[in-house]
């Protein structure tokens, strides 16, 4: 049973109502269940599937084709020397194929792409040469990855002859909170909306770890039995997350580590050069570039700065829970998580984590403000600290085509938020500064989003909206 993804499905099945071939590419993170997508709404039915070999060889590679174009119903034949040849025999299986619709389905497609292979060329070749000149123009061909700079880079944004020939691309994204929660109902998970929110800060929206979930155990014991006990299942998901989307997964590991040990606001690009020791140069604004890409940093400059003054943030929920708890449970303790979890750490670690839910779920956000369909910009904004003025940032700013802007404050508790004397005049600082030193003169709403709402004290009458983890949910 497929949660969500109706326009997603939507989507794919047109291909099969289009006059012409259609060249549709699926990608996002690693887990997020493209490949699930795709067969489920085939029904895994298609003239041809076959997934590349993780980290195979030219040869390897070739003969696992050869192996899935057999299995599809091919003759018996001996290993394509090329991917020319490989695509040769694939043309051969559809011409022999019965009349309609012929569904390829070529999953992890950047595995395949072996140094001196040329499978791009190959695969220009094959559609620009055959399969869209076919007169019965019955060709669906989807390609699907998880290393989304591989994507965007040989497909997406390909200026050699596969420039513009996609005729779908569709971006797999993580669940929603809410969408969380009607997996763990299906799943028959005893789970409340704050045990649902405390499992996506950790897991992300990201079905394949939430398929690992147990019934009738609580949060804490879940979380061990995933991640803590000797036998648990996503042990060692760290080092085969990086390893199958990045080819020298260690320097990019380097940028992140940085960013986890860094400044909760953020890194600029010199100093996570400082901290990891790397060389400046394009291979760093490749790892920069890629990482973004995949969804594990974001990269935000303040709206009225230069691009160059940009912070880097660790946003992927578990890259953060790896760095900030897996990696110091120095002592193997298979209940680490049922031990530590009224710890400071603990807390600490929940403040980082929900802000970043918040800006996962700005949608949500924007619904519970009523202005879903007002446009937009939404940006963070941010102003180093000087002698006469303390720095400020903040995480969330939505500039309103309507003349507001709201300055949305992101705060997990475990019970109604009390804004306190020195958190007021925190938030004061915040505003002024972005009242005298940005270029938005809009209206100035400040908006506090917390998991069980602000307590209406004498500073509450900074509020003008507050919104709750039920809204969050939507």
């Amino acid at each position: 049973m497929i949660i969500g993804r109706e326009k997603e499905q939507r989507e794919l099945l047109s291909l099969l109502e289009k006059e012409e071939s259609q060249f549709c590419a699926v990608y996002g993170r690693r887990r997020v269940g493209k490949t699930y997508l795709i067969r489920e709404t085939f029904n895994y039915q298609f003239c041809f599937q076959h997934t590349g070999v993780a980290r195979g060889t030219l040869r390897q590679q070739l003969t696992a084709f050869r192996n899935s174009l057999m299995a599809a119903g091919l003759d018996k034949c001996s290993i394509p020397k090329n991917w020319i040849e490989a695509f040769e025999l694939l043309k051969q299986l559809i011409t022999g194929a019965p009349a309609g619709k012929k569904v390829l389905f070529i999953d992890e497609l950047p595995w395949m792409d072996t140094p001196k292979g040329n499978l791009i060329s190959a695969l220009e070749n094959f559609w620009n040469g055959w399969a869209t000149a076919r007169r019965e123009k019955d060709i669906v061909l989807i390609v699907c990855g998880s290393a989304t700079s591989w994507i965007s880079k040989k497909l997406l944004k390909d200026k050699g002859g596969l420039r513009g020939r996609l005729t779908l691309r569709i971006k797999l994204v993580p669940f929603t909170l809410h969408e969380c929660e009607l997996f763990a109902q299906g799943a028959n998970l005893a789970l409340d909306r704050k045990d649902v929110l405390e499992l996506y800060m950790i897991l992300g929206g990201i079905p394949y770890y939430w398929s690992f979930l147990k019934k009738g155990l609580s949060v804490a014991q879940n979380v061990d039995q995933l991640f803590f006990t000797e036998t648990a299942q996503l042990r060692d998901e760290f080092e085969a997350l990086y390893a199958t989307l990045f080819k020298r997964p260690e320097n990019y590991i380097k940028v992140i580590g940085c960013l986890s040990d860094g400044r909760r606001s953020g890194m600029t690009r010199e100093e996570i050069l400082a901290a990891s020791k790397l060389t400046d140069g394009g291979t760093f604004s490749t790892i920069l570039e890629e990482l973004e890409e995949s969804g594990f940093i974001r990269r935000f400059a303040s709206a009225d700065t230069a691009e160059t003054n940009a912070l880097y943030q660790l946003i992927d929920n578990y890259t953060l829970f790896y760095y900030l708890c897996i990696k110091k449970n120095a002592f193997s303790d298979g209940h680490y998580w049922l031990n530590t979890f009224t710890s400071a750490s603990h807390n600490t670690w929940k403040g980082h984590a929900f802000e970043r839910v918040c800006l996962q779920h700005v949608q949500q956000i924007k619904a519970a403000l009523g202005i879903s369909g007002v446009q937009t910009n939404v940006c963070s904004w941010f102003v180093r600290g000087t002698e006469q003025r303390r720095g400020a940032q903040i995480d969330l700013v939505m500039q309103r085509a309507d003349g507001f802007t709201d300055i949305c404050e992101m705060k997990h508790s475990v019970s109604t938020f009390t804004i306190d004397n020195d958190y007021a005049k925190d938030l004061q600082n915040k505003l002024d500064a972005y009242q005298e030193l940005s270029k938005d003169k809009r209206t100035l709403h400040l908006v506090m989003v917390t998991t069980n709402g602000v307590a209406h004290n004498n500073h509450y009458n900074m509020v003008q909206k507050e919104i709750t983890l039920e809204e969050l949910f939507s």
